[in-house]
């Protein structure tokens, strides 16, 4: 099972940034995917999801109206695109799978939003 984040960075407050999650190792049309992130001195936190078809989301109230989770099961990705960023979205996020019991994470990729 591989889950592989990128798309993170440097980023000035006010900007935007896609992240995306390349699975692989497992049948991904059939799992929920998440994005979660961890700042330092602060525990992991849910910031997305989305079921395995698609068809519903879910998201902390910090990010609402911000950030935008979707998947693309014929690629097996999914992404998070994240507008409006501001300092404390700074953070490592982190890919999730889950079904049934079963979770698998990314390696995270770090997101920086400073001027």
């Amino acid at each position: 099972v591989q889950l592989v984040e990128s798309g993170g960075g440097l980023v000035q407050p006010g900007g935007s940034l896609r992240l995306s999650c390349s699975a692989a190792g497992f049948t991904f049309s059939t799992y929920g995917m998440s994005w979660y992130r961890q700042a330092p001195g602060k525990e992991r936190e849910l910031v997305a999801g989305i079921t395995s078809g698609g068809g519903r989301t879910n998201y902390a109230e910090s990010v609402k109206g911000r950030f935008t989770i979707s998947r693309d099961n014929a690629k097996n990705t999914v992404y998070l695109q994240m507008n409006s960023l501001k300092p404390d979205d700074t953070a490592v996020y982190y890919c999730n799978a889950h079904f049934l019991g079963r979770n698998y994470w990314g390696q995270g990729t770090q997101v920086t939003v400073s001027s």
